[in-house]
């Protein structure tokens, strides 16, 4: 059952969801499973996910389904050292992705902080792989790999178009709602290195959620760090807890749509090409809307 079923009897009206299946989401679920591919929307009980299915498009999760990482806010499985990398993954990927007809495509990840580079050679080949399908935009959504300058050269040499990496919550809730091997100012500066390695040529993309106990002014200000490190496109979404064990933290609150709304008006202020911000909005979530949006038509990348 995913969090939003189990959450159904205290959500507020503007936080439900009904979900379907139909030719589109069979599909995808089929595509999966016969290339032996992990999705983000699975394991991290997405609510949009019969939506993106519906449509579909998927968001593949490489590197396994087992994070070195326990960060409280997560559903993905936890695990001190995963299985070796598939080293067949990145052509299985392609065919699938191929399969579906994509023109857009998000390949996000688990952390790997067993491996020398966090596993950024093996998203590389990821995205190299994807480059051969024609006409597709590829997004990547990244660990922070410790800031390291290799690993992080390593993705950005790759060139995906663009590369995500989501802060999650507020500089003062960091300890709280992250791995302790995550950092706010650690994330940032991974952000500020893809934009300084591709000379702009990569577009950046971070994420914030909302309900941990944030003030306004901190999301503000996250927003202000983001945009300080060449950060174009914005996602805020409200948390969902995974379950109510005492790993996943509890939803202390419930943002309102008209703050949601304010946060996107503040956002444009402070000049980010793109912004999604509502109860819904998932990083991954109609990831070619705002690449589109945000960078083709509003113009220049920063």
């Amino acid at each position: 059952m995913d969090t939003q079923a189990k959450c159904k009897t205290y959500l507020p009206e503007w936080l439900r969801i009904r979900h379907r299946v139909d030719e589109g989401t069979a599909q995808v679920s089929s595509l999966l499973a016969g290339y032996n591919l992990n999705s983000v929307c699975q394991s991290a009980h997405c609510p949009n996910r019969s939506e993106c299915w519906s449509m579909r498009t998927a968001s593949f999760m490489v590197m396994g389904e087992h994070c070195t990482r326990a960060c409280r806010f997560c559903a993905v499985k936890t695990m001190a050292k995963p299985p070796p990398l598939d080293a067949d993954e990145p052509m299985r990927l392609a065919k699938a992705v191929a399969a579906l007809g994509l023109g857009y495509v998000v390949i996000t990840s688990v952390t790997r902080d067993d491996l020398p580079d966090g596993g950024a050679k093996h998203i590389a080949k990821c995205v190299k792989e994807l480059k051969g399908i024609r006409g597709l935009i590829i997004e990547t959504l990244v660990p922070d790999f410790h800031a390291d300058r290799g690993a992080i050269a390593v993705l950005a040499d790759a060139r995906p178009d663009v590369v995500s990496h989501n802060i999650e919550t507020v500089e003062r809730l960091t300890p709280e709602v992250r791995d302790r091997r995550a950092g706010y100012r650690q994330s940032l500066e991974a952000l500020r290195q893809y934009n300084e390695l591709s000379g702009g040529d990569i577009v950046t993309k971070s994420g914030l959620m909302a309900g941990f106990g944030e003030t306004e002014e901190e999301v503000r200000a996250a927003m202000a760090d983001l945009r300080e490190t060449g950060v174009g496109i914005l996602t805020i979404g409200q948390y969902l807890s995974p379950s109510k064990t005492r790993r996943h933290i509890p939803v202390r609150e419930f943002v309102r749509p008209e703050t949601f709304a304010k946060y996107e008006r503040d956002g444009y202020a402070l000049g980010f090409k793109y912004v999604a911000s509502g109860p819904f909005v998932r990083s991954s979530y109609r990831a070619a809307e705002p690449y589109i949006k945000g960078i083709l038509v509003a113009g220049p990348r920063r």
